[in-house]
């Protein structure tokens, strides 16, 4: 098998690749104050096709736990499906995410849609999107959301991400 030169999807995933440093919000429950973590990221390439990060991320919030949590999130584009795909998978949960994404029409915003477990703790799955976007080639953003029962996209967790290297 011949090794696939790079798309220019491909070349955008590579704008994540270095050192980050990431300060993180999540909402934790109406009227709860948020969550904040901070931590970091290492993304490497994989032939220039993928990209694998290891993000270790801890409680900020002044009454945590102060324990830090690793995870890994990979991503590539598939030429086939004309799609964006990858995983993420951290320590504090069972669940493997799955991605399936695209990018905008200015190339700016990677939308990964994936399904998890739901909120609501009632044991059924619920659609999520990670959304990715580049503020800079040093800053780049990360927001979640649920789609809620009634259709509706809830934004629950925010990250910015800061190259360090």
């Amino acid at each position: 098998m011949e090794k696939p030169e790079p798309s220019s999807e491909h070349l955008w995933l590579q704008r994540l690749v270095g050192e980050w440093s990431v300060e993180s919000e999540c909402l934790t429950g109406p009227d709860q104050p948020p969550m904040k973590w901070t931590g970091t990221e290492t993304v490497r390439s994989l032939g220039g096709l993928w990209t694998v990060g290891h993000g270790k991320m801890g409680d900020d919030s002044g009454g945590g736990s102060g324990e830090w949590c690793d995870a890994i999130m990979t991503l590539g584009y598939d030429p086939v499906l004309k799609r964006f795909v990858g995983t993420f998978v951290a320590g504090m949960m069972t669940h493997l995410w799955t991605y399936n994404g695209a990018l905008d029409a200015a190339g700016q915003v990677l939308t990964l849609d994936t399904v998890g477990p739901s909120f609501f703790d009632d044991g059924t799955l619920a659609a999520y999107q990670d959304i990715i976007e580049f503020v800079d080639n040093d800053h780049r953003t990360l927001r979640s959301q649920m789609r809620g029962l009634d259709g509706a996209w809830t934004q629950f967790m925010s990250a910015h991400y800061r190259r360090t290297s």
